[in-house]
């Protein structure tokens, strides 16, 4: 059962409206009003839940009428209820209706995650010297983990969603971060790429040629466009879903860190060919996922307006 929870300090002025719009939907149930209860900001409560499809049209009507301006709305999934009147409710609904994304939350989780504390840059530096090590000692393994490691996919996205709503501000912020971090992580990576090399730490098929994992990284075709444009779809629709299980497959086949590891790899050891092709290679994948990223929030934005619109057409 998808429904979603809305708790709410109202201001006194405003709660007779918000309790008439949230009585008058049939898809609103459990609705509470507790009277001169809340501080910080003084006001009334009110909760209720919602089925989840109608969450974005009864949030967009809260906002109207400046709840979120004068008081406050939280919102929360509901992860278990049981309630024969909610199963009636969710049954009578259209099932496009029951599993549209709440649209203000997802918005809301991308930008949490687009901010950049010091451990974002950390987290880049650590990934680009475990890259490195897979690289130099031909460990599969270790590209993957540093590709798990590596945060800088809620840069993208956030750039993404800054192009989507044209919020400049935060396509400045992001495109920044990522230059920084990679910049770092690329600079860091190089110092001890260039340490194992003085140390003859590389392993001996590297050192003579033996490369399959940098040649992988360092070769971009059609290939690494079609996996970054297909990652950028399945990111986007992970997080309007909340597929966590698909978001990780998203980190671990898009070849930015180990991309961004190669280029201080192939500098260390000379390899200049190498080091050009990797450094298409990041620059290729950032774009392409953030394309990719702009054109699916829309398409599905779209999609999902359009499903609910026949949904109510049908039931009209």
């Amino acid at each position: 059962m998808d429904l979603i929870h809305f708790r709410m300090v109202v201001p006194p002025s405003l709660t007779q409206g918000a309790v008439e719009l949230l009585s008058a939907d049939g898809r609103v149930l459990n609705l509470v009003v507790l009277r001169s209860v809340a501080s910080a900001p003084d006001g009334d409560v009110i909760e209720c839940d919602v089925v989840k499809g109608a969450a974005n049209e009864v949030l967009g009507g809260l906002r109207r009428l400046g709840i979120d301006r004068a008081g406050s709305i939280a919102v929360d999934d509901v992860e278990i209820m049981f309630s024969r009147h909610a199963e009636r409710i969710e049954a009578d609904q259209p099932s496009t209706l029951v599993h549209t994304p709440l649209w203000a939350a997802v918005e809301a989780h991308i930008r949490a995650e687009g901010t950049y504390l010091p451990s974002f840059y950390l987290l880049l530096v650590i990934a680009g010297i475990i890259g490195s090590v897979g690289i130099m000692s031909n460990s599969q393994i270790l590209i993957v983990a540093a590709m798990v490691v590596g945060p800088e996919y809620d840069a993208i996205v956030s750039i993404a969603l800054g192009i989507d709503r044209g919020k400049r501000r935060r396509v400045r912020e992001g495109t920044r971060a990522l230059a920084i971090g990679f910049s770092l992580a690329i600079a860091v990576t190089l110092v001890f790429s260039a340490l194992s090399r003085a140390l003859g730490l590389e392993s001996d098929d590297f050192e003579q040629g033996l490369r399959p994992v940098s040649q992988l990284i360092d070769t971009p075709d059609l290939f690494s466009v079609v996996v970054a444009a297909l990652a950028g779809v399945v990111g986007i629709v992970s997080l309007t879903e909340a597929r966590a299980s698909a978001l990780l497959g998203v980190f671990i086949s898009v070849t930015t860190i180990p991309a961004a590891s190669d280029i201080a790899v192939s500098v260390a050891f000379a390899d200049w060919h190498e080091a050009r092709g990797s450094l298409f290679q990041l620059l290729l994948n950032v774009l392409v996922l953030v394309i990719a990223g702009v054109l699916t929030l829309r398409l599905q934005r779209r999609f999902w307006q359009r499903a609910g619109h026949r949904a109510e057409a049908g039931e009209g």
